[in-house]
Parts: structure tokens; C-alpha cells; sequence
């Protein structure tokens, strides 16, 4: 075989089929408007605990719809409820409640 210089990598693709999606599950049980989020960014825009530390929504949320739930317990302790994002979320997703279920799901879920 001749020897080219170069090898085959593996792939780096995520399989997020594979990730645990109970918790998005759970979410939107409960919370319906979750689905109607379009990530604009409003929400991080006008947080408050996002302009002292570096809670992000906007993250939280792609992580929770693509599986990746290991950091949301961490994350989701640094909002503030202060209620900003619920007031100019342009698709009226209701984030106050959002993030007590996200909290809740965290509780029965036992993540």
C-alpha cells in the first residue's frame, strides 16, 4: 500500500439523538409555550444575572432541546427571577415559569 502522508480521522459529529432528552420531554408537558421559542437572544439581552455572571438563557435553552443536561443544574441557579425576559420575549414564551419547571424537572427527574 502506498503511504500518502496522510490518516483517516474519526468523525466528529454529535449524535443527539443519543443525548437524554427527558428533560425537554418534561418541559413541554408542562410549559407549552417552550416549543415557541425561536432563540432571538431577548431574553439573555435584558437578564440581569447575565450582566454579573454568566448565566445565558438563550444557552440554556439550545442545551435542554438538544439533550445536553449536565451543566443546567448549575446554570439555572444563577437566575435572579426578576421577570425582564418574560416582559420582551417577542413570541410570549413565559420564562418566569419555564424556570421553575426547568427546576422542577431537575427535582423528579433526580439530575
Amino acid at each position: 500500500m502506498i503511504d500518502f502522508g496522510y490518516t483517516i480521522n474519526t468523525d466528529r459529529q454529535i449524535d443527539y439523538d443519543a443525548n437524554d432528552h427527558r428533560m425537554s420531554h418534561f418541559i413541554l408537558s408542562r410549559e407549552p409555550s417552550y416549543n415557541l421559542c425561536i432563540g432571538c437572544g431577548s431574553c439573555t439581552a435584558t437578564c440581569s444575572a447575565g450582566n454579573f455572571t454568566d448565566f445565558n438563557f438563550r444557552k440554556l435553552h439550545l442545551m435542554i432541546k438538544r439533550g445536553e443536561i449536565s451543566e443546567v443544574k448549575t446554570k439555572i441557579q444563577k437566575c435572579m427571577f426578576c421577570g425582564k425576559c418574560l416582559l420582551v420575549c417577542p413570541r410570549g414564551v413565559n420564562t418566569r415559569n419555564l424556570i421553575l419547571t426547568i427546576n422542577c424537572a431537575i427535582d423528579e427527574l433526580k439530575l
